[in-house]
């Protein structure tokens, strides 16, 4: 009789566990922390796509998020604040990916998951990487204007200008490391190279500006790490004067991206809907509080990880990767002096 009593009393203890964890995992709050306002992508895509995956799973579940605006204080403040509303997965875009080690560990030392997103943080795994492919993404935008350069019957020797992101983002150095690789293997030469502050479009333009007076038309193209950049050395070639402008890439498939692209003045981007990559970072952080362990597509930095490829859109593939599929609807990109540039791509 005792033992069936204990037997009893521990079979009810762990239901009761059990049901406590359930009821928590249905009631938890997710931290989305995103570092910086000079892309919009983190409005209109990866914030929406978070929230809407996270609804799906765990409708009662409460979802906070903040942006930094590229401060690396106000996203300290940002994440002692979701500490203190009792956030139990935090999903960080680090301003700064080596002062980010330091939050990684204040969260572990509280019990809290860490999910970088986009940006990893090399000092101190996270408890999960969610990303596209960064490096890959590097490589490829080079290839393709690599490949256009020859196509288009660009000597070996000329000169190529690239702008890479900020140097305390690691996801903009993977990024820049496979830029060289395309470039080293290419045949052309980088005139001068800038890693870009806060991603701010005004500083790659300011730079640029000064490259276009140095080196003139020796530039034959642009390597940009994403789509602000490209805007940014896009408008120092207009204020020069230049015409046509040499081609740039670019990264993100943000909407002026598109319509530079399909006007003729940026060569490439990458098209990665940041949806896809924030509906993995929402059922990460689900599976985290219910108590699962997430699985490991790939490891990157010592921490578990999930890396997504991209594909590269220029104007011969831009209707098919980009509207066919309804990644970005017509109507937000065909407007204004837009819309003829877009019937002559068959974009309707």
């Amino acid at each position: 009789m005792t033992r069936f009593s204990l037997k009893s009393t521990g079979l009810a203890m762990l239901a009761t566990t059990l049901f406590s964890g359930a009821a928590f995992a249905q009631t938890a709050t997710v931290a989305f922390l995103m570092p910086d306002q000079a892309s919009t992508r983190y409005e209109e895509r990866d914030y929406p796509g978070f929230q809407a995956e996270m609804k799906k799973l765990c409708p009662d579940c409460t979802v906070v998020y903040q942006n930094a605006n590229a401060d690396v204080a106000l996203q300290q403040q940002q994440f002692n604040s979701v500490l203190s509303q009792g956030a139990a997965v935090i999903v960080l875009d680090p301003v700064d990916s080596s002062a980010a080690a330091s939050l990684v560990q204040q969260a572990h030392s509280q019990d809290v998951k860490v999910i970088a997103y986009d940006r990893p943080i090399p000092d101190t795994p996270a408890d999960y990487y969610v990303s596209f492919d960064n490096q890959g993404i590097g490589k490829a935008i080079a290839q393709s204007l690599v490949d256009h350069l020859k196509a288009e019957g660009v000597a070996e020797g000329s000169g190529v200008l690239q702008i890479n992101g900020s140097p305390t983002d690691a996801a903009a150095g993977l990024i820049r490391d496979g830029i060289d690789s395309a470039l080293d293997a290419s045949g052309y030469k980088t005139l001068a190279e800038f890693d870009t502050p806060d991603w701010a479009p005004p500083e790659a333009q300011q730079w640029a500006s000064g490259q276009i007076t140095r080196f003139g038309d020796e530039i034959k193209g642009v390597v940009a790490a994403n789509d602000g950049t490209a805007g940014g050395a896009i408008a120092a070639f207009k204020a020069a004067g230049v015409d046509p402008v040499p081609p740039v890439t670019g990264n993100d498939a943000t909407i002026a991206a598109l319509q530079l692209i399909i006007a003729g003045d940026q060569y490439n981007t990458i098209s990665k809907p940041s949806e896809i990559v924030a509906a993995a970072a929402a059922n990460v952080a689900f599976q985290f509080i219910s108590g699962k362990t997430p699985e490991a597509k790939t490891t990157l930095y010592n921490t578990p990880s999930e890396l997504f490829v991209p594909a590269v859109i220029t104007a011969e593939n831009i209707k098919a990767e980009i509207f066919d599929k309804g990644i970005t609807p017509v109507a937000d990109v065909c407007t204004g002096d837009y819309v003829e540039a877009c019937d002559k791509l068959g974009i309707k």
